[in-house]
């Protein structure tokens, strides 16, 4: 249960059965919204960009780095900047945005600072996740919202698409419910801060509280910035006992509580894999 990304400037078949390119270090997959600021050069008489674009799924890294690049400031210069930005964020945050830095497209003019992007962000999120159906949901579900940002944040991540959502979040449920540790890769990937398709069998030994293949529960903040889908996914599951999934192939994500369906599943997976390898 994993995401993908590929170097810089490949595309790639990912596990989650999409298709990414990779801009400057960034996935612009083909349902993410476009990020064309990303690709401007800001040296010569080029204006500066009106507008900044996160897209679903970012980590609080790549929109630092996005708010460097569109402020044109050195790099490093938005993250320092967490300190004085006085973050509407909640208590189990302790001052960590991730998961609070709400993926849509915000306005920029002169007077735009760090500081002011990342308080509409979060005020943005607190707008869009706090709501009494938000609320009402993640109570339902015997969980607080800061817990459901967390689940949904990984439900962005390992969901091919949208309608998976409510699926991968049912998945997230069943292992909790069963005291089973969820062993999300993209978790792994989240704490040695990377994105790969591959997990060794060392690695999932990892001593972090990321390392969801080690430690019971969810992960102590969420590991990316989620989306309404995400969100809804995660206070309202799909129906369904499944323990595992793997997108073997694009538009064919498959769900089961059998483990030997599921090793058959993966096995296809890794043949379908060398396959697209073999043909680059």
């Amino acid at each position: 249960m994993q995401i993908n990304t590929p170097p810089r400037s490949k595309i790639r078949l990912t596990r989650r059965g999409r298709i990414a390119l990779i801009a400057t270090g960034a996935v612009a997959a083909a349902t993410a919204v476009a990020v064309p600021l990303l690709s401007i050069d800001f040296g010569g008489e080029k204006p500066r960009p009106t507008s900044l674009v996160i897209p679903e799924g970012w980590r609080a890294t790549q929109v630092y780095a996005a708010v460097d690049k569109a402020l044109a400031l050195p790099a490093g210069t938005t993250k320092k900047s967490l300190g004085k930005a006085g973050l509407k964020l909640p208590g189990d945050a302790g001052g960590n945005p991730e998961g609070y830095l709400f993926p849509a497209a915000y306005s920029l003019d002169k007077k735009t600072t760090p500081e002011s992007l990342l308080s509409s962000m979060v005020d943005t999120a607190n707008q869009r996740l706090n709501g009494g159906q938000i609320t009402a949901g993640a109570q339902r579900n015997a969980m607080n919202v800061y817990q459901a940002v967390t689940i949904a944040s990984i439900v962005q991540v390992e969901a091919a698409g949208k309608a998976d959502m409510g699926k991968v979040a049912r998945v997230i449920f069943n292992r909790l419910e069963r005291g089973i540790p969820l062993q999300m890769d993209s978790t792994i990937n989240y704490a040695l801060k990377r994105f790969t398709l591959d997990t060794t069998e060392e690695e999932t030994r990892l001593n972090s509280p990321y390392n969801s293949y080690q430690r019971m529960g969810l992960p102590p903040t969420p590991i990316a910035n989620p989306g309404e889908e995400a969100m809804r996914a995660a206070i309202n599951p799909a129906p369904g006992d499944w323990l595992y999934f793997v997108t073997v192939k694009p538009g064919d994500t498959r769900f089961t509580a059998n483990f030997e369906e599921h090793q058959r599943n993966v096995a296809e997976f890794n043949r379908n894999r060398k396959s697209a390898q073999a043909t680059k």
